[in-house]
């Protein structure tokens, strides 16, 4: 009960992020187009290697409290721009996941779980408060979704009962390849496209290819899927010790990349 309370509080926080930060769609087109290219490219891939799974959603979203922390750790090395940039993805990312969630997954979802998730961001979309007061709620809920709720969804998840043979298991290597070389591949080829065919950015496409690295890093929104989707205790397990593992290999090699990267153009 007090996990679904705080799942909720990250799914309020979701749809009031959502609402705030995609007003402008046309200054953020870029990072939009890149964040649908960052999703399907994963599923594509994860259903290429494990046709038969009905779990290819875990694949796709994007943690923004993780990814927006590495991109911390980096500090004056990288522009403003680039936070901007990943926040507006990982932003869009979160409302393309809460689709997903509703229209392939919406009938087995269970009421506390629909109420927790969808329900919780359809209010925060919904709420009826001026964009002053949203600003406020998301300065107040942020710092206890990044410090709190986020580390308690993720430990709660951590999968410490596994068998090492699980590291070699479709599932999880689904997820892994998946996960890195869709995100990689999706954000930088449709953010590329768009560029060509006359969007814009004040970031280079090095940093964007970095920040394709960092959205690999999927655990809070893609555990609550998986808890969703799993059909064997087993299953769950090896989705969170492949979600887990790509978060690692995301995250190192977005500070690498993005460490090496020349700030702005």
């Amino acid at each position: 009960m007090f996990l679904n309370l705080l799942i909720a509080i990250f799914f309020f926080l979701i749809g009031l992020e959502i609402r705030a930060g995609l007003r402008d769609v046309r200054s953020a087109i870029v990072p939009i187009v890149a964040a649908v290219g960052g999703m399907l490219a994963p599923a594509a891939i994860f259903l290429a290697i494990n046709p038969t799974s009905q779990i290819w959603a875990t694949s796709m979203p994007t943690d923004i409290a993780l990814a927006l922390g590495v991109l911390s750790l980096l500090g004056r090395r990288v522009s403003l721009n680039v936070r901007l940039f990943l926040l507006t993805l990982a932003i869009a990312d979160d409302l393309f996941s809460l689709i997903v969630l509703g229209l392939f997954y919406g009938n087995d979802l269970h009421p506390a779980k629909a109420l927790s998730t969808l329900g919780a961001a359809a209010f925060g979309l919904i709420l009826p408060l001026s964009r002053d007061h949203i600003s406020k709620i998301i300065k107040i809920l942020t710092p206890l979704s990044t410090y709190f709720i986020v580390p308690v969804i993720i430990i709660s998840n951590i999968p410490l009962n596994f068998d090492l043979s699980d590291f070699g298991s479709r599932t999880t290597l689904s997820i892994v390849i998946a996960r890195f070389l869709g995100k990689v591949i999706g954000i930088t080829l449709f953010a590329w496209l768009c560029i060509k065919w006359g969007g814009q950015t004040e970031i280079t496409m090095r940093e964007i290819a970095g920040i394709a690295m960092l959205a690999g890093m999927g655990l809070t929104v893609a555990l609550v899927i998986a808890d969703i989707v799993a059909t064997t205790a087993l299953e769950l397990n090896q989705i969170r010790l492949g979600l887990f593992f790509c978060a690692i290999i995301s995250g190192m090699s977005g500070y690498i990349w993005l460490r090496r990267t020349p700030v702005g153009r």
